[in-house]
């Protein structure tokens, strides 16, 4: 895609989780009626990235799964990711042995997930910016880590996540340990 339609198409805005959340009615409605979620997922991917409906799904959906990730509530997470999904962690994580350079399906994920609670290490995201580029979405966070290796001392440090979208579930997730990286992946450069 040239760098021109990338900025024709692109949405920034803020994005805010809460200190302390639980599910909320309509992920509890997702689990119990996941048809009904794949239905609305594909309307709304459908919809260009400026509709504000869309604007709102994607904002009120990226905030419910961080929101999961940072209670580790896998089931609720999961809900917007696709069967096949893939998911590529960070490249220093992986040079560093933390983590596989990729995990397959939700079985994948939920390796992922457990692998944080087995390094001992507490994390928390704390999203600023959602920028919504249609077929892919990027999330740009501060993750704040303390883990029992470090003396429980908090990490802070950026980090970032592509998400590619296949009828509004999350088919790939290409994650940054750096938001300049993440941008530049999509085609959008420090200048935008």
């Amino acid at each position: 895609m040239s760098q021109e339609k990338v900025a024709q198409a692109v949405v920034r805005r803020p994005l805010r989780v809460r200190e302390r959340s639980s599910r909320s009615f309509d992920q509890r409605l997702a689990l119990r009626v996941p048809r009904l979620t794949d239905r609305y997922s594909r309307l709304i991917a459908k919809l260009p990235p400026t509709t504000r409906i869309r604007q709102a799904a994607i904002g009120r959906a990226a905030q419910q799964a961080v929101e999961a990730w940072n209670r580790r509530d896998l089931d609720a997470l999961l809900v917007g990711y696709h069967p096949d999904c893939e998911h590529h962690p960070p490249r220093e994580f992986v040079e560093a042995g933390l983590w596989e350079p990729t995990y397959c399906g939700r079985e994948g994920i939920a390796k992922l997930m457990a692998s944080w609670a087995e390094a001992g290490t507490d994390a928390r995201l704390e999203p600023s910016e959602l920028i919504d580029l249609g077929p892919r979405v990027v999330l740009l966070y501060v993750l704040t880590m303390r883990t029992s290796r470090l003396g429980d001392a908090p990490l802070t440090r950026p980090y970032a996540s592509v998400l590619t979208l296949e009828n509004g579930k999350i088919l790939r997730i290409d994650e940054y340990a750096d938001h300049a990286e993440a941008l530049e992946a999509v085609g959008l450069g420090l200048r935008d």
